[in-house]
């Protein structure tokens, strides 16, 4: 794979940073310029790239686009064109990417051994820390591909580095959720650098490799089916299928996107599933455990989520990671968004409708719901409403209230990579 300047393109940016070609792909040094009108320290939308560079590549074993985990390279590309012109939302999440505090180059990363997690990270040993550390090394990665300054490839590739040449297991009840939480972000940073920056050392790159496959897929792959948390399972599967993509592992792919098929059909309800929803695999439940284990919800309608019960913000989190599966599978010519479609639009349109205040009919969770939806659905509404047509009335306005969508966990600057991108 290779960078493909134009002479316009090179022409806009020599301006404003200063342009080095190394073994085929084009990279910024650290001198950089800020334009005046902008707060220290941030890159104004001009000196951003104006064309795109990098070309997709399939591996000819895998089958794989690369890079390929949850965004590829048109997406991003369009979004740079958006935050160049100064049109909203992007402008602002561009903004809000640049001054999150994962995303300073200052940031240091603090890895363990041994990180050991217990049910709401009690004990907490590395398990924020890791979960930090993984979404700042995918801002870098983020801003490393938004203005080609090497120094944020540099940091993105620092973090992975320290944490693959120390960390060798995950511990205790929260482990498989600690490994897709962090493993999520981990994969998707070392993707975009992997196939767009070529300083990533091969014996440091060849130890992240062993890293996601030794220590993150048997916890992620492992655990599905063990337990009863839905939106664990699917964070899992987001880990897994990303993982599976970076490895270049088709089999692994497969497997985990039929665990995918299996567990969102146990996740979200829909009337053609009978009048209970449906267990999740392997598990044989009564009616009476079938409610118990939907928070005592007696009466389902479509789009009613396991957790929705439970609060808004697990929810979330499972919807979420369905959508990333989704779309990393979408990029890679598999379309799980078609066969999800009626489960996944009507889950952010009933949960989008509470979430603006709608009140709570008595007969859904007892007339109560504890709301606070994150991280934004930005990514199914992007396929189902950009790609597809389809009209979502209620999650836009949701969307459209709460922009720009933050990071934390295992999801970042989401409104920056899909709102309104057709690619």
């Amino acid at each position: 794979m290779a960078w493909a300047g134009t002479r316009a393109g090179i022409a806009a940016l020599a301006g404003a940073v200063v342009l080095v070609v190394t073994a085929g792909f084009l990279v910024v040094s650290s001198e950089t310029t800020r334009s005046e009108g902008e707060s220290a320290g941030l890159w104004s939308a001009q000196a951003l790239a104006p064309v795109p560079y990098l070309s997709p590549s399939r591996d000819s074993e895998s089958g794989f686009v690369h890079p390929g985990v949850l965004v590829q390279s048109d997406q991003l590309d369009f979004a740079i064109g958006k935050v160049r012109a100064g049109e909203e939302p992007w402008y602002s999440a561009w903004l809000t990417l640049q001054r999150t505090r994962y995303g300073q180059l200052s940031w240091q990363a603090r890895p363990l051994a041994s990180v050991d997690c217990g049910f709401y990270s009690r004990p907490d040993t590395g398990c924020t820390q890791q979960t930090e550390d993984a979404v700042a090394a995918y801002a870098h990665a983020l801003l490393w591909f938004f203005t080609r300054d090497r120094r944020y490839a540099e940091k993105s590739i620092e973090i992975i580095d320290a944490w693959s040449g120390v960390l060798k297991r995950h511990t205790n009840t929260n482990a498989p959720l600690q490994a897709g939480w962090s493993g999520a972000s981990f994969v998707r940073a070392a993707e975009l650098i992997k196939h767009t920056y070529p300083g990533w050392r091969p014996d440091r790159l060849a130890r992240a490799e062993r890293m996601f496959r030794d220590i993150y897929l048997p916890l992620v792959m492992g655990g599905i089916n063990r337990y009863r948390a839905g939106n664990w399972e699917l964070i899992m599967l987001d880990a897994a299928v990303s993982i599976a993509v970076f490895l270049d592992d088709r089999a692994v792919f497969t497997r985990a996107v039929e665990m995918w098929r299996k567990r969102l059909r146990a996740y979200v309800y829909l009337t053609t599933d009978g009048p209970v929803p449906k267990a999740p695999a392997g598990e044989s439940f009564t009616r009476s455990q079938i409610i118990e284990y939907w928070g005592g919800q007696t009466r389902f309608v479509d789009g009613l989520a396991q957790e929705t019960c439970r609060d808004f913000l697990h929810t979330g989190w499972g919807l979420a990671a369905a959508a990333h599966v989704a779309e990393t599978a979408w990029i890679q010519g598999l379309d799980l968004y078609a066969e999800a479609r009626q489960r996944l639009t009507r889950a952010v349109e009933l949960h989008a409708k509470y979430e603006l205040g709608e009140p709570v009919p008595p007969w859904l969770c007892g007339g109560r719901l504890q709301t606070g939806l994150d991280p934004l659905p930005e990514v199914a509404y992007n396929h189902y409403s950009t790609r597809m047509g389809f009209t979502l009335p209620r999650t836009r306005e949701l969307l459209e209230a709460d922009r720009p969508a933050g990071a934390n966990f295992f999801y970042a600057a989401e409104t920056l990579t899909h709102a309104g991108n057709p690619r």
